[in-house]
């Protein structure tokens, strides 16, 4: 692979995101493998309508999504089958179309389709949708999600919010990542699809946010990361938060957001400084970190800035993001009862490493050949006989769980998501005093170093398998990550599944090792 001839210092200054197209709820996803060069190198990517990030997909509370995939994958180095979750919906009767390959459903085959046909209700806020196979995403496939809310609580904190207002940080790979070998470590970061590496060329495009002085903005920061969190500060700029996860959170003002993998927050910028242009910063845990020459970095510019590079100092963080410091804006009461262990289900999940691989409760997740809906609604309805053997823990439903994830196992920190739901983060990595009154709720979170005992409670409402793993895409493909099978004999009737679903794992079973 070649190094892209150098671009001009326009396209280099003058790029704005809001490039990529934003499609529906109801849209065919066109999954292609396209040559890209998002940072000045080109390599080949599986991409959502062929663009990195994906499109935006954009919906209002209430809407019913139809997402027709369509699979047009032709590389097998980074797998011609793929699947596709939803990250943060609920998908409460349609498990079938969470989409973990081998926990809700198999893998789509390339040249076929299959149609995502699911109904948000509830759900406001932002999102965002990936491959759930393997780690194709870490070779491209992840993009936003936003469902808007007409009657949003904090409408009144904000003048814009719209597709130029979500902001996407990812780690970008130069060797396609099944082979990579040893560690994989992100050679660039990219903020909304372009970035600077530090062995690349010089004059690669940065993306630049646009504002107005005077107007205030919601930003939608969505960390569609495989592997690094990132630290996210606009020079001269303070940030109120005031989403987390899909859930409104009381405002509260910071100047850096640590956000891992997954993680999404929405802060209003109020665009007061002098007109100008500022850097946006999102350094990493990993790989090559600062920001020399525009690494890790995009542009604020302000309508009628000159088309230039930022010449801003970066000051030390006062006020950052601790995650303690977010409560709900709607007082939601944390199930059980207000100590630890006050739950019905009590979980302390043990975590390890050996071999190379990845442990809970001493077991190491592989995938099953038969998806685990697939095992329940075939009528397989006692947990210890359901496959991955050791790694399905059976939930009753109308209950409330308490997880504790103890951290310190090597790798991390690890920020664990759950599928299917929301949690109160009753103990944050850093807490040492559990909150049983306020915590913030959320689907993804960081379980911290050596020491922290995050512990987390939710009810179980919402029958079907759901993935509780590491987000670190890596760290999942060696096997860390535990099924919770809820309400098991609630979830048949709960998930009636459509027929092309059925057929799902016939047509993938019968490909030859080379296409799936």
């Amino acid at each position: 692979m070649l190094f892209c001839s150098a671009f001009t210092s326009f396209i280099t200054l003058g790029l704005t995101i809001g490039t990529y197209a934003a499609i529906g709820p109801v849209s065919d996803l066109h999954i292609v493998d396209v040559d890209i060069a998002p940072d000045g190198f080109t390599r080949p990517a599986v991409l959502a309508g062929g663009t990195f990030p994906g499109p935006l997909i954009q919906a209002k509370k209430g809407d019913n999504f139809q997402v027709n995939v369509i699979d047009e994958l032709t590389n097998e180095d980074m797998l011609k089958s793929t699947s596709i979750h939803w990250h943060g919906i609920f998908q409460r009767g349609t498990t079938w179309a969470d989409g973990p390959s081998f926990v809700s459903q198999c893998p789509i085959a390339t040249n076929n389709s299959f149609l995502y046909d699911f109904t948000v209700p509830e759900q406001t806020g932002t999102y965002w949708y990936h491959s759930h196979l393997s780690t194709q995403y870490c070779d491209g496939l992840r993009g936003a999600i936003v469902i808007y809310d007409d009657n949003d609580p904090h409408k009144d904190l904000y003048d814009v919010d719209d597709e130029s207002t979500v902001i996407t940080l990812a780690d970008w790979y130069r060797t396609l990542v099944r082979k990579i070998t040893g560690a994989a470590v992100s050679d660039t970061t990219l903020i909304n699809g372009l970035g600077r590496n530090h062995n690349g060329p010089s004059d690669a495009p940065l993306s630049v946010i646009s504002v107005q002085s005077g107007k205030r903005y919601r930003f939608r920061l969505v960390a569609i990361s495989c592997s690094p969190n990132f630290v996210f500060s606009i020079d001269n700029h303070n940030m109120t938060v005031i989403e987390v996860d899909g859930v409104n959170s009381q405002p509260l003002t910071v100047d850096s957001i640590q956000i891992f993998a997954a993680q999404r927050y929405s802060f209003v910028l109020n665009a007061n400084q002098p007109v100008g242009n500022y850097w946006v910063r999102a350094n990493p845990n990993v790989g090559t970190t600062g920001f020399a020459n525009g690494i890790n970095s995009a542009i604020l510019r302000y309508e009628g800035a000159p088309v230039a590079e930022p010449t801003t100092v970066q000051s030390p963080s006062v006020i950052p993001l601790v995650e303690a410091n977010l409560h709900p804006l709607v007082s939601t009461p944390v199930p059980g009862q207000p100590q630890p262990g006050g739950a019905d289900v009590v979980e302390n999940l043990v975590f390890g490493f050996n071999a190379g691989k990845f442990l809970i409760n001493g077991v190491s997740f592989t995938p099953p050949s038969v998806p685990v809906l697939l095992q329940i609604l075939s009528g397989t309805l006692n947990a210890q006989d359901l496959l991955p053997t050791g790694s399905v823990i059976e939930l009753p439903l109308g209950k409330t769980v308490e997880l504790t994830l103890a951290a310190g196992v090597l790798g991390g920190p690890h920020p664990f998501h759950l599928h299917g739901h929301t949690f109160h983060v009753v103990r944050s990595a850093g807490q040492t005093t559990p909150n049983f009154v306020d915590p913030i709720l959320r689907d993804t979170v960081n379980i911290g170093a050596a020491g922290d005992n995050v512990t987390i409670r939710f009810n179980t409402d919402n029958p079907g398998p759901w993935f509780l793993h590491c987000h670190i895409d890596f760290h999942l493909e060696a096997g860390f990550a535990v099924v919770f099978a809820e309400g098991l004999n609630q979830t048949n009737a709960a998930n009636p599944t459509p027929e092309a679903w059925d057929n799902l794992c016939n047509i993938y079973n019968a490909l030859d090792d080379g296409d799936k």
